[in-house]
């Protein structure tokens, strides 16, 4: 029970830190920083921040294999890419419809699991993924009649694609089973920086921060949606698995709604509260279903 228990808490941070990016990642594009340059220092900063800690107070070794090197390579490409295409689906459709269309990744990585591990789908899985994806559609607000642009969808799609392998690659990959958390956290962040390197041709494109506040915010992204997401979010999948974690990562949309209202003046409707209300549902019905089998054993 303390393992599942902290499996959960962990998935429940790690979804509501990755849910403050709007919070620090807006006002830095507003100030007209382009895409790649907001997630080069994103990165760049969490992987400072990470390898002083790592290194300078907790002492670890970062040495790895040949096989333990192509497979964090990977993991740590496909889990910036999803960044970036979910990044890059905004330009074409709205960020909200966007982000109710990454949240097919639960179902993703059930499906996965399902035909590459012999993972059973139960009803009560099937039962959190339908609540919380129904909570999510409501949670959108799109304009009506709008039409919607197949680049952006495609963009979408792949974001999530990438994040659900993602996610069962750090559950199930047996290369990287036994390295600890911190290692494999700091080269998932090592490789993921490299895709912006190149993307902005070795940093000559890199546009520079022109005031302490957007520093500030690039801060805020490093620790919140990066460290504290990857550290807890790795956890989380290894003690209750992909499946769980993942729909645990509905709770992300609630936390940008409570910013929105606290910082961005949006405003409570009852169509956020019925969506807010189905997601919840979906997670505790989610979490409690261990706690209920343990109490049937007793």
């Amino acid at each position: 029970m303390k393992r599942h228990t902290t499996g959960v808490l962990n998935g429940i941070i790690a979804a509501v830190s990755y849910g403050a990016n709007p919070l620090f990642a807006l006002p830095i594009i507003s100030a007209g920083i382009g895409i790649n340059s907001v997630l080069f220092y994103r990165y760049a900063f969490a992987l400072i921040i990470y390898a002083i800690g790592i290194k300078c107070i907790k002492h670890v070794s970062l040495k790895i294999s040949r096989k333990e090197f192509f497979i964090l390579f990977f993991l740590g490409v496909f889990f910036s890419l999803s960044s970036l295409l979910l990044y890059e689906s905004f330009k074409y459709i709205e960020a909200g419809i966007a982000c109710t269309i990454l949240f097919i990744y639960p179902i993703l990585v059930a499906i996965i699991m399902s035909i590459f591990y012999r993972e059973k789908i139960t009803r009560t899985t099937v039962s959190a993924i339908v609540l919380t994806l129904t909570g999510i559609v409501f949670l959108y607000n799109g304009k009506p009649n709008m039409a919607l642009n197949k680049h952006g969808i495609i963009c979408v799609l792949l974001s999530a694609l990438l994040y659900a392998i993602y996610i069962v690659g750090i559950k199930n990959f047996k290369t990287i089973k036994h390295i600890k958390a911190d290692k494999l956290n700091f080269y998932v962040m090592l490789f993921g920086l490299l895709v912006y390197v190149f993307n902005l041709k070795f940093c000559t494109e890199l546009q520079i921060l022109h005031s302490p506040f957007l520093w500030l915010c690039v801060l805020g992204l490093a620790i919140f949606p990066t460290i504290i997401s990857i550290e807890t979010i790795n956890i989380a999948i290894k003690l209750i698995g992909s499946t769980k974690t993942a729909i645990l990562g509905a709770l992300e949309p609630i936390t940008a709604i409570f910013f929105g209202l606290i910082f961005f003046n949006e405003h409570l409707t009852l169509r956020i509260v019925n969506g807010v209300s189905l997601i919840l549902l979906g997670v505790i019905i989610l979490v409690s279903k261990r706690n209920n089998k343990l109490k049937a054993k007793n």
